[in-house]
């Protein structure tokens, strides 16, 4: 029996807001069933996201000391706490239906821990999970991936975000996760040299495809758009 698709559409650098808005319109058509499941894989503009659960000591310098470093500050719908995402990291957004899951989120979240650890072995980082936190971290305990998500009506926005060749220092300055004194990395920290983001992304996009057990298929941004058009639209 063939598995069902999952599109993959991968966008390139895309601001945060831009990205939030194109999920939402996802999760309307995953919905009324119109697409299939869907992978988002993107990199974003220096921005922090603040999700459900952080708190104002996360941040400790002040919004406007953040923006003066160009780095926005943002509220997501997200779960978890304050995270960074910036040029170098790959974040994935699944949209998808957690019905085939038995509406299982944490077996989803522990899913995708699995497809993180496998996607950076493959790259030659050994890296776990660590019980009682979501994520994935080096055998040295540094964060190394972050998770958070949103499910609504049973279908999934946001997802993780992987520590590839971005710039940590942002990381330094302020709580991330909502984990004093946690300590990050990236492959290119543990390798010791610039990785192949579209290589990467091939990893990922593979691994993927195996924890959810779907077949993936590469959609362009455009064709991606157009399932999105209302139906009855004019051509």
């Amino acid at each position: 029996m063939s598995r069902p698709e999952v599109w993959c559409t991968r966008l390139g650098l895309m601001p945060y807001d831009g990205a939030l808005e194109l999920q939402r319109r996802l999760e309307a058509a995953r919905l009324a069933g119109r697409v299939p499941d869907v992978l988002l894989l993107l990199e974003h503009p220096p921005v922090y996201t603040r999700g459900r659960r952080t708190e104002a000591a996360e941040l400790p310098m002040g919004e406007q000391w953040y923006r003066a470093q160009g780095i926005d500050v943002v509220d997501s719908d997200r779960g978890g706490r304050v995270t960074y995402h910036g040029p170098g990291q790959l974040v994935g957004y699944p949209i998808v239906s957690l019905r085939p899951y038995r509406d299982d989120v944490l077996d989803y979240v522990r899913r995708m821990e699995q497809l993180i650890v496998s996607s950076l072995a493959d790259f030659g980082v050994e890296a776990e999970v660590v019980a009682g936190l979501t994520g994935v971290w080096t055998r040295k305990r540094r964060k190394i991936a972050s998770i958070g998500v949103h499910v609504s009506r049973g279908v999934t926005r946001h997802g993780f975000a992987i520590n590839v060749n971005n710039d940590l220092q942002p990381f330094e300055w302020v709580v991330p996760c909502g984990i004093e004194a946690c300590r990050m990395s990236s492959i290119t920290r543990e390798r010791r040299r610039i990785q192949d983001m579209n290589a990467f992304m091939d990893a990922v996009q593979h691994r993927y495809a195996l924890a959810y057990e779907r077949a993936p298929v590469d959609v362009p941004l455009a064709d991606l758009e157009a399932a999105l058009e209302p139906v009855g639209a004019a051509a």
